[in-house]
């Protein structure tokens, strides 16, 4: 069953708020690693490159968390469990520079290496915990 982010955490992501994702590694042990995100669909949407470890993680065990931590209040935040349910290079460069607009203020990713494919994420929100002071 689908968890629903509160409306009153939405704007979470209009601002240049980096979510933590967790994923988990081949023995279970977690990794986390700061991220862009935005909300689209009803799905938090990450983007990686292809074959970085969050990437094989994220393929090989669909299982994900985040935490994304207000910047204008740090005791505010939201913690999404869910699933990756999409993984697609299709439209992720595009993404990647619409995130690079909200996150930098810049039109193109300008980090770019070469070789890289980039990939979108789409995660659906199973279970949500959230906080405000």
């Amino acid at each position: 069953m689908a968890g629903v982010i509160p409306e009153a955490f939405l704007d979470l992501f209009q601002k240049k708020a980096f979510a933590h994702l967790a994923t988990l590694m081949p023995d279970g042990t977690p990794q986390v690693t700061p991220v862009w995100c935005e909300f689209e669909n009803d799905h938090v949407v990450v983007n990686s490159a292809k074959g970085r470890r969050k990437d094989k993680n994220m393929r090989e065990r669909p299982s994900v968390s985040l935490s994304i931590q207000d910047p204008d209040n740090p005791y505010r935040y939201l913690e999404v469990r869910g699933k990756v349910v999409e993984v697609t290079e299709d439209g992720a460069s595009k993404q990647l520079d619409r995130l690079a607009k909200k996150y930098l203020g810049l039109d193109n990713y300008p980090y770019h290496q070469p070789g890289d494919v980039r990939v979108i994420y789409r995660i659906r929100p199973e279970r949500i915990t959230s906080m405000s002071n």
